[in-house]
């Protein structure tokens, strides 16, 4: 199983969210790993309520193995159904990589 199957796989059954959408970025990325850089886009019931800080919290804590063991950054936009609603299903683009051979 690749590491994005895992990740869909700990935050669906976690969460049961309404809308997951996880996108290897790794390929924007220096360095010769492939799966290394995630975009995280969750829309859960669970977030309504929770601060940014806490939300991104429990993310990591479900994928606190797969951050030991080669993933190196998460770009998290975790929504409520609601603050889904107000943003009309639209998420950030992540920044340009700015490390490694990347660096501008």
């Amino acid at each position: 199983m690749s590491v994005q199957e895992i990740i869909e796989k700990k935050i669906g059954n976690d969460l049961n969210p309404s809308f997951l959408v996880v996108e290897n970025e790794s390929h924007q990325h220096s360095g010769p790993a492939t799966e290394s850089h995630f975009k995280l886009t969750v829309v859960a019931e669970r977030f309504a309520g929770l601060s940014r800080v806490k939300r991104h919290q429990h993310i990591y804590g479900l994928l606190q193995e797969q951050m030991q063991t080669g993933v190196h950054a998460l770009a998290l936009h975790l929504y409520s159904p609601d603050e889904w609603d107000a943003e009309s299903g639209t998420v950030p683009d992540s920044p340009n990589c700015r490390g490694g051979s990347k660096a501008g």
